[in-house]
């Protein structure tokens, strides 16, 4: 084995400086994943119980070595059930970055995907989207190009139909018993209306975003999608994709998102797209 230096006594390997930055890595993985959550504290806690328990050994002094042991003996479990939320989210987002290099890898092979797979008439979904702005009706819409999503789709109710201006805003109208969720559109066709899907656990996002927003751009975190929200306040429309939202966008903007989606022509940085400033709602004047 190369050494790499010493510390008194301790021999340092290149092996050794490897794991440390590996742990180190994964530490910081771990923090980013449950920053902003209450988990964040219980993660310290357990961290810190840890480190006094290798103090207590490293002392010899039994007695509390025993009891901390036996807390570290059952320390995975207690874990696995703390933690269940965010290790569900972790090995999802472990999950859709395999799926993200796999099709990387096949794209580089052949075009594989056929380019009329996703195709549909998105001149109806736009003139939807432009009457639920103008009327200011709530709407939360994902596209998927590359898997069903039936657990999402199981959430709410099926409907496999095609895309239409005038059923879209039938299923958003706010008398429908299918307007309060999302539906999901996948290979040109609405799947499934009043979809549940995951809400987003960003302190960073703007504070007048509500459970309709929130929930695009948790959907946008923990799958490969791409998630239209309009709000019911104010008609405001944004797009989130792999977490990051864009608003303030003309619905010629909104179409070619979309297309390029669908297409997998996408720039690497996702914003990178001229945006209009979002006009600012007028102040009440009072006399």
């Amino acid at each position: 084995m190369i050494f790499a230096f010493h510390i008194g006594f301790l021999e340092v390997s290149w092996v050794d400086v490897i794991d440390i930055g590996l742990v180190g890595v994964l530490l910081y993985q771990i923090y980013k994943l449950i920053h902003g959550s209450i988990a964040v504290n219980i993660f310290l806690g357990i961290l810190a119980l840890y480190l006094v328990y290798l103090i207590v050994r490293a002392a010899e002094m039994e007695l509390l070595t025993k009891i901390l042991g036996q807390f570290m003996g059952v320390g995975v479990l207690a874990m696995i059930v703390l933690f269940q939320p965010e290790i569900r989210k972790f090995l999802l987002v472990i999950g859709r970055s395999a799926e993200i290099n796999r099709d990387n890898i096949f794209k580089t092979l052949g075009n594989w995907r056929s380019s009329h797979q996703d195709d549909f008439d998105i001149h109806q979904l736009i003139e939807a989207a432009k009457s639920l702005k103008a009327t200011r009706t709530g709407a939360l819409i994902v596209f998927s190009r590359d898997s069903e999503l039936k657990f999402y789709c199981e959430t709410g109710d099926w409907l496999d139909a095609e895309v239409n201006k005038r059923l879209l805003i039938s299923i958003f109208n706010k008398n429908s018993p299918l307007h309060d969720g999302a539906i999901i559109v996948y290979k040109g066709r609405i799947k499934a209306a009043r979809c549940v899907l995951p809400v987003s656990e960003n302190d960073h996002l703007p504070p007048h975003f509500g459970l309709r927003h929130r929930s695009a751009i948790g959907m946008s975190e923990t799958t490969d999608t791409l998630v239209l929200a309009i709000s019911e306040e104010s008609g405001r429309l944004i797009l989130a994709r792999n977490g990051v939202f864009l608003r303030g966008l003309k619905l010629k903007q909104v179409e070619q998102k979309i297309v390029e989606y669908f297409h997998n022509t996408e720039p690497k940085n996702w914003q990178d797209i001229p945006v209009e400033p979002e006009p600012q709602e007028p102040e009440e004047v009072r006399a």
